[in-house]
This record gives structure tokens, C-alpha cells and sequence, in this order.
């Protein structure tokens, strides 16, 4: 492992950066050590891509959902990132039941949300690209896998809708799957308004 000995005395891993920042310059798609064996290049879209991370990367900012005081409590954070090809969305920041749903495209037009969930464990959601819902555009998530489920976890979500309403609102419709993958409980309803400058 290369590092440096910065003058206060902190050691920086150059090979680590080394390596991320080079992944964007020599691999398409997912690494496989020691051969591309296994590894789907997916043909070039930019207009698709523009069109889908556009939709995705309008929701970039703060929101707000009313708690049950009634009043107005953080919901989420969505960011653009990786040279704005996934947006990251933070779910009740500073909380102790803080998650994370990455979105980014799987080539053509098929959307995937990673939802780092508070239980531990991580469900693969695909969207066909966007749906209209019925008459606003969204995404309809379903599941295609889940990772580090384990013997205690009682369920994992299942499906994402993303309901864009408008501009300033947007509708998330989270539904779990218990361990026979069949419906557990009902759909969880989030009402998200756009945080405005105070």
C-alpha cells in the first residue's frame, strides 16, 4: 500500500484514491478481479440518461414532511453525485434511524434504487424507467434482490413508488415483503414538500 506522510504527521493512502478514481477510467461496469468475466457493458443512451437522471436530479435538495405534532420535521436530502450520474437521497438526517437510497441507471432506460435500510439490510429495487402515476410522472420500484438479509429481519421493503405531484411535492410509497416475499402490513405513505429558503 503507497502512502504519504502529510507535515502534520497523517498518513494519506494513494493507492486507494488511485484506485477509485480509476475505476471511472477503466471499467464500464462492475469489477471482477482479474478478468471482465461476468462484467455487461450496456449501450450508449445520453438521451434516455439525460432524460431519467433529469427527472432524478430535479429533486435535489431539502424536504420536509409534518411529523405528528403537526408540524414540519426533515425528511429527506437528495444530492447529485458520482459527475451526476446517481442521486443519493438521505431519509431523516441526524436521526438515529437515518437511511440511504442510491439511485442510477442499469442501462437503457431501467432505474435501480439501493435502499440502505436501518435494519441492516440492503434491497435491490428496478423501475422500467418512469411511469405515469396516473397522470404525473414517477417511478414504480420493484424488488430484484436484497443483501445481508438475515434470520432476524422479519421483513425488507419491497417496492418504491416516487410520485413526482409537482415542483415542491413529492409522494414516496414504501411497501415491506416478509420472509415468503408476500406483502407484510400496509404501505407506508410519505408526503415530502420541498423546503423553501427561509
Amino acid at each position: 500500500m503507497t502512502t504519504t506522510t502529510l507535515k502534520n504527521g497523517t498518513l494519506f493512502t494513494t493507492a486507494v484514491l488511485m484506485s477509485l478514481t480509476g475505476c471511472h477510467a477503466h471499467h464500464g461496469g462492475h469489477y471482477h478481479r482479474g478478468s471482465d468475466a461476468g462484467v455487461v457493458r450496456q449501450p450508449d443512451s445520453p438521451d434516455a440518461d439525460a432524460e431519467v437522471l433529469g427527472v432524478l436530479s430535479s429533486l435535489a435538495g431539502e424536504w420536509e414532511m409534518q411529523g405528528e405534532d403537526g408540524k414540519m420535521m426533515p425528511a429527506s436530502v437528495f444530492t447529485v453525485t458520482a459527475a451526476g450520474s446517481a442521486v443519493r437521497e438521505i431519509m431523516f438526517p441526524g436521526e438515529a434511524h437515518e437511511m440511504t437510497n442510491l439511485y442510477h441507471l442499469d442501462g437503457g432506460d431501467t432505474v435501480v434504487c439501493t435502499h440502505y435500510c436501518a435494519a441492516g439490510n440492503q434491497p435491490r429495487m428496478v423501475a422500467d424507467g418512469m411511469t405515469q402515476m396516473p397522470d404525473v410522472p414517477g417511478f414504480d420500484f420493484r424488488i430484484d434482490s436484497v443483501s445481508n438479509l438475515r434470520e432476524s429481519h422479519d421483513h425488507y421493503m419491497g417496492s418504491l413508488k416516487l410520485v413526482m405531484v409537482d415542483d415542491n411535492t413529492l409522494h414516496e410509497v414504501w411497501s415491506s415483503l416478509d420472509r415468503d416475499g408476500k406483502p407484510s402490513g400496509d404501505p407506508m405513505i410519505f408526503v415530502l414538500k420541498r423546503k423553501q429558503a427561509d
